[in-house]
């Protein structure tokens, strides 16, 4: 739904207050609620490890007077993401209940696999052993935050899972998250890291939700606080503390409702370009396109519901580097000259004395633009290697020259690595945000730094500064193009995309649906871009902060999938019904007769629906629930064998915010 602009009279209406903590930047808008027009917003650079500095700078710059009148204030962040990613999180202890095949590079330090679990019909296949959780439970106990478990089948049936946790609570007190509890799916080792995943967010997630209420309360604002979740559904606080891992990707699923909202775009594709990643994802009639699978973070195949989305290490913050007469964009990000001259003062004397590194010798870490300054993060368990180079890296910006000016050799590139890995160090380089103010269309800090920056790698091209940056802006619209059809064309070969739009053919990909693109200064890019694709490109209004704009376009909604299953004799000669087993997230019912099986999940599946809305505040005609259906039958079978039955309940917009 995009805006409707109108004449009104702002003292007499009430507004909503977004907040998009990003990697980069932390975003906030007004938004008023009698036209949906947004009224005024503030980027800010988000603060780490404490975001709350980020966040106060940001609603600083909002109307005062328009804040006081903010009724809800809904958030979204990729806290969650950057946790799983930097393996930051905190320590967990991981029971596994059944036989599982654990992948050697898992990483999981404490964890313990016990008998137990059930079949695909819910039956146990072995005795649940207590007393080996007991000893495991006592021996981690003092060195982890929090207890995660999964059973094998415990969708089928979670009775292991649930005396597992109810004896944790017992031993420990701590925090205990269950695999069905989050999925519903099949795929016990998933749900195991899901459930893993999101026991280690647990502390970070209440820090980050606590700041925000602290922050929302010291302002003395009367407003209830929601958080936008990954699959573009938004969540009261209480169930964010509860489910963190559910907001992994909420940074993206607000880019996409925000980019949607925004354009008045019900059905669009969306490029969100941000200072670390390009993110491309879909919105059908309104709803996110979702991923069956399950969210990937990290390396870790969850079973968390998400966008289904193209992602690229590449974004406006993304070192440029050049290598055998050759551009390259990213992976790695980097602090962007012009930024640096305006934060370090010294820095413009050090980027002038222009050290031109033999070419032979170029590669990610060795370019006359690149720049080292230590952090504020305290070093611990450093190698000897590490304690070294850390020591001849000060509080101003150093090349690799200034660094080990009075030595022979350069520094192992994996040392360097592991301290940029450890936040102990910041590198300072070229970046597309650099090129753009070459050009003059983005000129946010120093222009004269990234001018420099562009001579010193154009000399290695064989280009003036201009064309330079010119091939820069290029080369990153080419890669936006790639991204966009690579998520639309699922499952056709990148290279062969990278060829297309590379081979200068008398012929374009063509996009049957509007991009829109989201992010800073993505409005440089459009002409670039149209050049590849044919497709109506839209750069809304307040572009620049569509993820805050998202994280108050969600809807409060509620999912549940019940199974029904027709179970028969194992004999070949004499084939029987068994009976017919009704499948919830609380445990499994046996029936006689289908048509009551079915009867009782349309019902109780409806009653799970409106207990989760009622539990928000919600009255049952507040909410509307619909019911999808999907047999599976037997080749030549009449009756399903087995139904599964999908609820999905989507509260009113306009009450929802009266119940967060």
């Amino acid at each position: 739904m995009a805006y409707n602009p109108k004449t009104v009279d702002n003292s007499k209406m009430a507004y909503e207050l977004g907040i998009d903590a990003g990697g980069t930047y932390t975003d906030s808008v007004l938004i008023r609620k009698s036209d949906g027009r947004v009224i005024c917003s503030n980027k800010a650079l988000t603060t780490y490890p404490d975001p709350l500095e980020g966040i106060e700078r940001s609603i600083d710059g909002l109307d005062p007077e328009k804040l006081k009148l903010a009724t809800i204030v809904s958030v979204s962040t990729t806290l969650a993401t950057n946790t799983i990613l930097e393996r930051t999180g905190y320590p967990v202890g991981l029971i596994l209940i059944g036989n599982y095949d654990i992948p050697e590079e898992s990483g999981i330090e404490n964890w313990i696999m016990v008998q137990g679990g059930h079949d695909s019909n819910g039956e146990e296949v072995a005795a649940l052993d207590l007393s080996a959780v007991e000893n495991f439970v006592f021996g981690t106990k003092d060195r982890v935050s929090a207890f995660a478990v999964s059973s094998y089948f415990s969708v089928r049936n979670p009775e292991h899972e649930l005396r597992v946790k109810t004896l944790i609570q017992e031993l420990s007190g701590l925090p205990v998250v269950c695999g069905h509890e989050l999925a519903q799916s099949l795929g016990a080792y998933e749900r195991g890291v899901t459930a893993y995943l999101n026991a280690q967010l647990l502390p970070v997630a209440e820090g980050f939700l606590k700041t925000v209420v602290n922050e929302i309360e010291r302002r003395g604002l009367n407003s209830r606080i929601a958080m936008l979740r990954c699959d573009g559904s938004v969540v009261s606080m209480h169930e964010a503390m509860k489910k963190p891992i559910e907001s992994v990707f909420s940074g993206p699923a607000a880019s996409l409702l925000g980019a949607s909202y925004l354009s008045g775009c019900e059905t669009c594709t969306v490029i969100d370009v941000g200072g670390t990643s390009t993110d491309v994802s879909l919105i059908h009639k309104g709803l996110p396109h979702l991923s069956e699978a399950g969210a990937v973070v990290g390396g870790w195949q969850t079973k968390v519901r998400a966008l289904r989305m193209e992602t690229s290490a590449m974004g406006g913050d993304s070192h440029i580097w050049v290598q055998s007469g050759n551009i390259n964009i990213g992976p790695k990000r980097v602090i962007p000259l012009c930024r640096a001259a305006v934060l370090y003062p010294d820095f413009m004397n050090t980027l002038k004395k222009r050290w031109i590194p033999d070419r032979l010798k170029l590669n990610e870490h060795i370019q006359a633009t690149k720049f080292f300054v230590r952090t504020k993060q305290v070093p611990a368990n450093l190698s000897q290697e590490e304690k070294e180079l850390l020591a001849l890296i000060g509080n101003e910006p150093l090349s690799l020259k200034d660094v080990y000016w009075d030595r022979n050799i350069l520094p192992p590139r994996k040392v360097m690595d592991s301290l940029i890995q450890k936040r102990l160090v910041q590198a300072i380089g070229f970046t597309p945000t650099d090129a753009l103010h070459v050009l003059g269309e983005y000129t946010e800090w120093s222009s004269e730094a990234s001018e420099i920056g562009a001579t010193l790698l154009a000399n290695f091209i064989g280009v003036d500064r201009h064309e330079f940056c010119l091939k820069v802006k290029r080369l990153f619209a080419r890669n936006m193009a790639r991204d966009l059809i690579a998520f639309l064309m699922e499952g056709v070969d990148r290279a062969e995309i990278q060829k297309m739009l590379e081979g200068g053919f008398f012929s374009r990909f063509k996009v049957d649906i509007p991009v829109v693109l989201l992010g800073g200064p993505v409005r440089a890019y459009v002409n670039e871009l149209s050049k590849l694709i044919d497709a109506e490109i839209l750069v809304p209004e307040y572009s620049d902060v569509g993820n805050a704009v998202g994280a108050l376009a969600g809807k409060g909604t509620k999912r549940v999938e019940i199974t029904v299953r027709t179970l028969y004799s194992e004999s070949k000669y004499d084939l029987k019904t068994r009976g017919i087993f009704v499948y919830t997230p609380l445990g499994r019912r046996h029936f006689v007769i289908r048509s009551e099986a079915l009867e009782f999940a349309e019902e109780f599946g409806r009653k799970l629906i409106l207990d989760y809305m009622t539990e928000s505040g919600l009255f049952p005609d507040q909410v509307t629930v619909s019911v999808e259906k999907k047999d599976i039958k037997t080749r030549d079978g009449e009756i399903p064998i087995e139904t599964r039955l999908i609820f999905e309940g989507i509260a009113n917009s306009d009450v929802y915010e009266k119940c967060l």
